[in-house]
């Protein structure tokens, strides 16, 4: 039986990856010898569900996790935490423990808490730090605090000015995590390891416009400028290190769950819904207010609102139609009419100076192949994903430069990076829905 290593880099974009490669010997050498691939991700190209979508070959709407945070009923009451309960498809560790294979799964999104597997399992970054019930089995809690001390699940408020802080960070958290991979393959007896770091995501979002010369804020002087390089210069040389500690043989799938582009600026949705009659509220907030805060108070006047919407990477817009929300107005009759003339008109909204900035909407039945759960009415991607959704109310304005939760210089795009090694059918660009059954074929063909 083929061992496989899957070795995932969350925002890891394909394009940075080929600017920085002169740099990068590591990487360097596996696309050389392997293959590489622009890997598709789903839609929203978000960290969750994404990775989780990677490792069920299930797309957003099979599993019906939209995002980090989804409703849980048609109620008003905010959203709810996407944890491992949320993802009941099989994953490919489920079905390689069915044929009684042993899985190593560090750091994944979507496993926390953690669940049982035939095998080892660290749970992803919504663990709220080392203190919680972190691992399975949960004696594996103690050897990795000897191992490599505190670890770190994720890099807390990531969204800082200040820079030299979220560097040292970043960095602290990616040679932990590799220690520990590094400690985990060595020791431990597996089949399939698959590990998801992230660094790049944390880096990206933080220093984006220190290295791109195209952003708006960017600064040619920064002495961040090096930042982005110097990090994956950081990630090469551990995975060389890990790469090392890998049984002959194993074949090596290096990917991640979605790229990175610029962001540059962004839309506030509910700010516009208010202006434009969808949204009306009791009282406007004297200062900025999260919409779920706003629904909490009951400052919400559903009796005139269609439609509210949620901030984050991508816009989500939900309608308020009769007999499904609690005080919904809009006929069931009209649902397709409203949710029409919303898609059309969101997509039109110009930035400051009238001109198009290229938004596109979606219908979720469009864009999956079976809808569960509780999904937005539409997905909205605000410049195309180059702007991102201002959620909150209170700031009297539609058109943003700088995010609203803290300082963020990336938003997500639609390809990651795939690198086999050793080489597997070369393909320009592949689905991150068909990495599930290539591990599978890879494993079974061994």
């Amino acid at each position: 039986m083929k061992r496989v290593a899957v070795i995932g880099l969350d925002c890891a974009d394909p394009d940075l990856l080929e600017e920085f490669l002169p740099d990068l010997p590591t990487f360097r050498e596996l696309v050389r010898s392997g293959t590489f691939s622009r890997l598709r991700s789903v839609d929203p190209p978000i960290t969750v569900p994404a990775w989780m979508c990677m490792m069920t070959g299930k797309d957003p709407g099979e599993l019906g996790v939209y995002g980090f945070r989804n409703r849980m009923d048609h109620s008003y009451e905010g959203l709810g935490v996407a944890s491992s309960a949320r993802f009941s498809a099989p994953a490919v560790w489920d079905e390689l423990g069915r044929r009684g294979l042993r899985s190593i799964l560090l750091g994944i999104p979507g496993t926390y808490p953690p669940k049982p597997v035939r095998g080892l399992l660290v749970s992803g970054p919504l663990t709220p730090s080392s203190e919680a019930d972190y691992t399975y089995p949960a004696s594996l809690k103690g050897k990795i605090a000897r191992w490599v001390g505190d670890y770190m699940p994720d890099v807390r408020d990531f969204r800082t000015q200040d820079k030299a802080w979220l560097i040292k960070q970043v960095h602290s958290m990616t040679e932990r995590r590799f220690a520990l991979a590094r400690k985990l393959v060595s020791k431990e007896a597996w089949d399939f390891f698959a590990m998801v770091e992230m660094g790049p995501d944390r880096i990206h979002h933080g220093l984006w416009a220190h290295h791109d010369p195209a952003h708006p804020k960017h600064d040619p002087q920064s002495p961040f400028r090096d930042a982005l390089r110097e990090y994956y210069r950081l990630l090469d040389e551990k995975l060389a290190e890990l790469l090392s500690d890998l049984p002959g043989g194993t074949q090596v799938l290096v990917v991640s769950d979605h790229g990175a582009q610029r962001m540059e600026g962004g839309i506030g949705l509910n700010e516009w819904l208010i202006e434009e009659g969808y949204l009306a509220l009791k009282e406007y907030p004297k200062k900025p207010t999260r919409m779920g805060e706003l629904i909490r108070r009951g400052l919400v006047d559903w009796s005139r609102t269609v439609a509210w919407g949620e901030g984050g990477y991508y816009g989500r817009v939900f309608l308020n139609v009769q007999g499904r929300e609690p005080q919904g107005i809009v006929p069931p009759e009209r649902y397709e009419e409203v949710r029409a003339e919303l898609a059309e008109r969101l997509a039109a909204i110009p930035d400051e100076a009238g001109r198009p900035i290229g938004t596109r909407v979606f219908r979720p039945e469009e864009l999956y192949r079976k809808v569960r759960g509780i999904p937005p009415d539409l997905i909205v991607y605000f410049g195309d994903l180059r702007w991102r959704s201002i959620g909150t109310v209170g700031w009297g304005r539609i058109h943003f430069h700088e995010n609203d939760i803290g300082p963020d210089d990336a938003n997500h795009a639609p390809y990651g990076i795939f690198i086999a090694y050793p080489k597997l059918d070369a393909r320009k660009e592949r689905s991150i829905l068909e990495v599930k059954d290539l591990v599978l074929s890879v494993m079974s063909d061994g």
